[in-house]
């Protein structure tokens, strides 16, 4: 039941996801992106909701954990390196407690012990407070009731521009699957990769014409119920992002549809992410970012992570990567950049997360009195590893952001789902396509840099349904080929490759990443399309050498690529 005295609702939505880098080397890319996450961002978070449950305070939060994510989280092999990382770093910072002279370099000799005590901390959380077991510490807090835990597509596939829908059907069915192994239930929502929607629609080809399910219609399949998108598809407006990229470019428009028309189809009075909405006429409903309260974070201009006080993130120590430093101030070149002070920056994050908490009762206090005491929700969305990582301080401030709002009088802390429940969506929708990517539509995963990527996947979209058809129930070596050919198509569809293109990040090892997995399907497929018993043993002996490096997802079910287009 909802107290009588609040006004309105609050969750933060955490979207957290690392690209499948098991055994994909170390520095600069590879295993350590995990490891950075893993040590500055998870187990912190961990701690803080670990902290404030253990405190007593009432809080609530979402939190996506993608498929992929919790595959290697999960993974022996990975935590094996996890611990070498952690430890490595301790003996990084006390080298350099033993580097920095502690009277003519006093306050770096500080900084050092401060790393090496934090990272011995970050050691003894995740042995000792968790038993080494971190999906398993956040599956408590969800059976605890604090948290819900959101699933996604299996590998963080960009599903609106696969070309086959057995490819979205089997994203999201091994995503469920994966989840239902990890938490022990089913999800009830989910993170749609990039919050990128398509909506139904006819391709008219040789033959006659075909129906393409909205994104909606393979949720609700998968008995998903809510999920999420950005701020201007719900409120229309120019998209903004969620870095406030402005970049469109020759591919930014999304594709021309011809869609397919909503029965009975009335536009909504009002369209604004306070509220749900069933979307499409489905019992499937869609929350919207709340623009003003996120970018209150991602700004660059006024965002909390830029104050001088905090921890500067790009600038490293030359000896151990050690970083010593903090912000100073705006658009300051780095050797400008004055010493670190971990105390200024607490002070910084308990302000930031009071004025914050401020914001979102006042913002819910203005929905209830301009919609006649509307019970609405404000949905905060961010990725996960912008705190802790990027926003060294941003554990912190969320961990006080719950504390401040937990003890508030007029706002309702909650999750995504136990909202819908409360207060189901009284309003149909008709979605537009979109992201909350640069322009809000496809470009940056879909643009003149990686346009070449997306023929081969949905050449192996094709390849797949066609081994699905010929082996419908494989058992033996036949079996094991196709369920390696399965991983290593889903691996091959995730958005992280095109999206490290794009931003430049790291393009050559995320070409080399696709072309590999797109090299190891096609090895596979020659087999099992060749046919023959020595073919067949072959491609198995193969399957396991690829399995020993690609080994997500031991429950893969390959049918789920069945082939699925719907003629009218």
């Amino acid at each position: 039941m909802t107290n009588s005295h609040k006004v309105g609702a609050f969750t933060f939505v955490l979207h957290s996801h690392i690209p499948y880098c098991r055994r994909a080397g170390r520095w600069p890319h590879g295993e350590e992106w995990l490891h950075e996450a893993v040590t500055e961002t998870y187990i912190p978070l961990l701690n803080a909701l670990y902290d404030l449950q253990e405190e007593g305070v009432p809080f609530h939060l979402t939190i996506g954990l993608t498929p992929i994510l919790c595959e290697q989280l999960a993974d022996p092999l990975v935590l094996e390196h996890l611990r070498a990382y952690l430890q490595e770093k301790q003996e990084a910072a006390e080298a350099d407690l033993r580097r920095f002279d502690p009277v003519s370099e006093r306050q770096l000799h500080f900084l050092a012990g401060f790393y090496a005590q934090w990272y011995a901390h970050i050691r003894a959380s995740l042995d000792e407070r968790y038993g080494g077991d971190i999906i398993g510490a956040f599956r408590r807090l969800q059976d605890a009731g604090c948290i819900e835990i959101l699933t996604s597509a299996a590998t963080h596939g960009y599903l609106p521009l696969l070309a086959r829908d057995s490819s979205i059907h089997g994203q999201l069915a091994t995503g469920v699957r994966s989840y239902m192994r990890h938490f022990g239930r089913r999800p009830r929502a989910i993170w749609l990769p990039e919050c990128a929607y398509r909506p139904a629609y006819y391709v008219d080809a040789p033959g006659g014409r075909w129906r393409k399910p909205g994104l909606e219609e393979f949720l609700a399949e998968q008995r998903l119920g809510l999920f999420f998108c950005e701020t201007h598809a719900i409120e229309g407006g120019t998209p903004i992002g969620k870095a406030r990229e402005g970049v469109i470019g020759p591919y930014g428009e999304v594709p021309k549809r011809y869609l397919v028309p909503i029965a009975g189809y009335t536009e909504p009075t009002r369209r604004t992410t306070y509220r749900p909405y069933y979307v499409a006429g489905t019992e499937v409903a869609v929350m919207g970012r709340n623009n003003h309260t996120s970018m209150q974070v991602w700004s660059a201009d006024w965002g909390y992570p830029g104050d001088g006080d905090y921890r500067e993130f790009h600038k490293k120590d030359g000896v151990s990567g050690m970083q010593y430093w903090r912000v100073t101030g705006p658009r300051l070149d780095l050797g400008q950049k004055d010493l670190y002070h971990p105390d200024w920056a607490e002070y910084k994050a308990y302000q930031h997360a009071r004025h914050f908490a401020g914001l979102v009762e006042q913002l819910l206090n203005e929905y209830a009195r301009e919609n006649q005491g509307d019970f609405g929700i404000i949905v905060s969305m961010y990725d996960t590893e912008l705190f802790g990582h990027w926003w060294f301080e941003g554990v912190l401030w969320i961990r006080e952001v719950l504390r401040n709002l937990a003890a508030s009088g007029t706002v309702e802390l909650t999750t995504a789902s136990d909202y819908l429940t409360a207060h189901p969506p009284e309003d149909v929708l008709a979605l537009p396509e979109s992201s909350w990517g640069a322009g809000g539509n496809h470009f940056t995963w879909d643009n003149p840099d990686t346009h070449w990527m997306w023929e081969p996947i949905h050449q192996a979209e094709l390849r797949m349904e066609a081994l699905v058809a010929r082996y419908p129930e494989a058992e033996g070596p036949a079996r094991e080929i196709l369920e390696q050919a399965a991983r290593e198509l889903l691996l091959l569809q995730a958005s992280d490759w095109p999206f490290l293109v794009t931003t430049g990040q790291a393009r050559a090892y995320a070409i080399e990443r696709f072309q590999g997995h797109l090299e190891r399907f096609e090895e596979l497929a020659r087999a099992l399309e060749a046919g023959t018993a020595e073919a067949l043993a072959a491609g198995a002996e193969l399957a396991g050498r690829y399995q020993a490096l690609d080994n997500p997802f031991p429950d893969v079910d390959y049918r789920d690529f069945t082939e699925r287009e719907r003629r009218i």
